[in-house]
């Protein structure tokens, strides 16, 4: 493997709503809490209010759902309506890794796949190695899990529910 290679994963999952629907959902980090089993709040940062090219957010995460919790600073990288959404984690010199979002509109509503990548530094290389495999699992069925609880608001075909309307939150 070649030091540039990324490390990552992805998961797929087919919703029955169309595009514009899902990409409401994703790119709006406020509502990740409902979904991720890590990442439990999202809030936009330094004056910034909704998904754009450099606009920042915290999460608020808690690791495999255990143990102490922190807030990770984060970029939108990679903001296309309604085709990708991506964002780095960590500082505004270092990013550690990379989540996001890639819809495909299909006959039967979107295909969303999330997926992650780690930066190919040395010290992330050898963290891969060491605990990747594990880890790759673990994130995966994070992913999974955060994929179907989207998939269950948005095909719930209930006035608001994709939109944080009144429907979901009852």
């Amino acid at each position: 493997m070649g030091i540039g290679k990324p490390l990552g994963g992805e998961v797929s999952v087919q919703i029955d709503a169309d595009v514009a629907a899902v990409w409401a959902l994703v790119s709006d980090v406020t509502r990740i809490g409902e979904f991720s089993p890590e990442t439990f709040e999202a809030k936009w940062t330094r004056g910034s209010t909704g998904p754009e090219v450099g606009a920042t957010f915290a999460g608020h995460v808690k690791r495999n759902g255990v143990g102490p919790t922190y807030w990770s600073p984060c970029r939108v990288t990679k903001c296309v309506p309604n085709e990708v959404f991506e964002f780095a984690v960590g500082t505004d010199a270092v990013a550690v890794n990379n989540w996001g979002y890639r819809l495909r509109a299909t006959d039967g509503g979107t295909e969303v796949t999330e997926y992650f990548r780690l930066e190919p530094s040395l010290p992330v290389r050898l963290y891969w190695l060491l605990l990747g495999r594990l880890r790759g699992r673990t994130n995966e069925r994070g992913m999974r899990t955060t994929l179907e609880r989207m998939k269950q608001v948005l095909e719930s075909h209930e006035p608001g529910a994709a939109d944080g309307g009144p429907a979901e939150r009852s």
